[in-house]
């Protein structure tokens, strides 16, 4: 879903409530993994940029949740741990909250902080 939310706790009110538990989870690994980052909303969802670009974003969807790491090397290191997940370039969509492994976003996140790669583009 695209919001028109001004601030991550207000998009959060906005999420279907099965989605709640697995999106705050995603948020607070990101506030937790991403040490520096600015969290904004952009693009209709939350966003974690570093010198004013953005690293990390999620989404409620239609149909998924979808978890955004743009950094390529990042992506490439940790796709075979997302099996049975569908995944695009820098997007990992989540069909139902139950299938998010956090200990791999949890890494990824990590990865994110210290890769000095370039986002995907």
């Amino acid at each position: 879903m695209q919001s028109k939310a001004t601030t991550v706790d207000l998009y959060l009110q906005e999420v279907p409530a099965e989605r709640l538990p697995a999106l705050t989870a995603i948020r607070n690994l990101c506030l937790k993994e991403l040490k520096g980052y600015k969290e904004i909303m952009r693009y209709g969802m939350p966003c974690y940029e570093k010198n004013n670009v953005t690293e990390v974003s999620f989404a409620s969807q239609k149909n998924n949740i979808a978890l955004y790491i743009l950094k390529q090397d990042v992506m490439e290191q940790y796709k075979p741990e997302l099996k049975g997940v569908s995944i695009g370039k820098g997007c990992i969509r989540f069909t139902k909250p139950g299938k998010i492994d956090f200990e791999v976003v949890q890494k990824m996140l990590a990865g994110t902080y210290l890769s000095k790669h370039i986002i995907c583009g």
